[in-house]
């Protein structure tokens, strides 16, 4: 009886002892577990000031995407980007998961030439075989897409030599010239027609892992000033589009800011931070605010100072 007592105490014991080897032979087993488990998803950032072209989303939104060029030449460039704005194009079927071309197919661009900064572009006549829900999405992703190339400012549309002056179906009237106060994905608010203003702003939308920017242009009476306007809209919720984020919080105030002719000072109180031992602020907010100023302003440069010191800064230089 005692015999037996004892050799189950000894297997105990043994089985234990087993054990604990195991544990202390592979420490990392536990730790590994812990770090999977942890670990996030990681977000890639389209970055603003690269080259980009506009193209629709899944929201038939005209968004901004990033493009790789194969030419360094600007009227080169402006080849791929009419290229990749065509439907069914060979470069069309590069570009991004969740995003489309506007230009219907077939449409071919007969000349393009560049002079003073004014690119014109001359296509055949299945340019007008557009739908008249992207007729004039079409035009904004073109005018978008081509005035991100740093010599162009302006362009002017033809459609075998002619100027086109109106939508194909819409028979809207178009301006001689287009630059970037056409505006872009838009929204009215009119109480009258006298007084109109143009604001851009830029939302933020996720697609899969990339986030991605969307301008909206509000055509509206409002008499603030345009910097203050983009900070409004940022802070709120923009419940007239759907999915459109923006991560400017609504207890951030601009105090102050100061204007000059290719550089602006913008001035918050704590709540712009998003890491206030820190004193970070979310590329999201950064880019978004000077994206907005850039397309409404053309400021190239942004500074953003919280408690009258330097942040960052942010340059949107072609």
């Amino acid at each position: 009886m005692l015999l037996r007592s004892s050799l189950r105490r000894v297997i105990i014991s043994s089985f234990s002892l087993i054990i604990l080897l195991l544990i202390l032979a592979f420490p990392s087993l536990k730790k590994n577990t812990s770090i999977k488990t942890l670990k996030t998803k990681k977000i890639s950032y389209i970055k603003p000031y690269e080259n980009s072209i506009y193209l629709l989303d899944e929201d038939e939104m005209v968004s901004r995407v990033n493009i790789l060029y194969k030419n360094d030449d600007t009227l080169k460039k402006a080849k791929e980007i009419i290229e990749s704005l065509t439907i069914n194009s060979k470069k069309s079927n590069y570009i991004p998961n969740g995003f489309k071309a506007v230009i219907p197919k077939n449409t071919k661009l007969l000349s393009i030439n560049l002079q003073d900064k004014i690119i014109k572009i001359n296509f055949d006549k299945n340019i007008l075989n557009v739908t008249e829900k992207n007729e004039e999405k079409m035009i904004e992703a073109i005018v978008y897409s081509l005035t991100s190339l740093k010599d162009v400012e302006q362009v002017m549309i033809f459609v075998e030599n002619n100027k086109l002056l109106y939508l194909p179906n819409s028979k809207k009237q178009l301006p001689l010239i287009f630059d970037r106060n056409y505006g872009i994905n838009k929204i009215y608010d009119l109480d009258k027609i006298t007084k109109t203003s143009k604001t851009t702003v830029y939302y933020v939308k996720k697609n899969n892992d990339t986030t991605y920017y969307v301008p909206v242009t509000y055509i509206d009476n409002r008499e603030n000033q345009k910097i203050e306007i983009i900070i409004d809209e940022l802070k709120s919720s923009p419940t007239t589009q759907t999915n459109l984020m923006s991560f400017l919080t609504s207890n951030t105030e601009l105090l102050k800011y100061d204007q000059k002719e290719e550089e602006i000072d913008l001035s918050f109180n704590k709540y712009l931070l998003s890491d206030f031992k820190n004193k970070t602020i979310l590329e999201e907010v950064k880019y978004a605010i000077s994206l907005s100023i850039k397309d409404t302003l053309n400021i190239s440069k942004v500074n953003f100072y919280v408690d009258e010191k330097l942040i960052t800064d942010c340059i949107l230089q072609k």
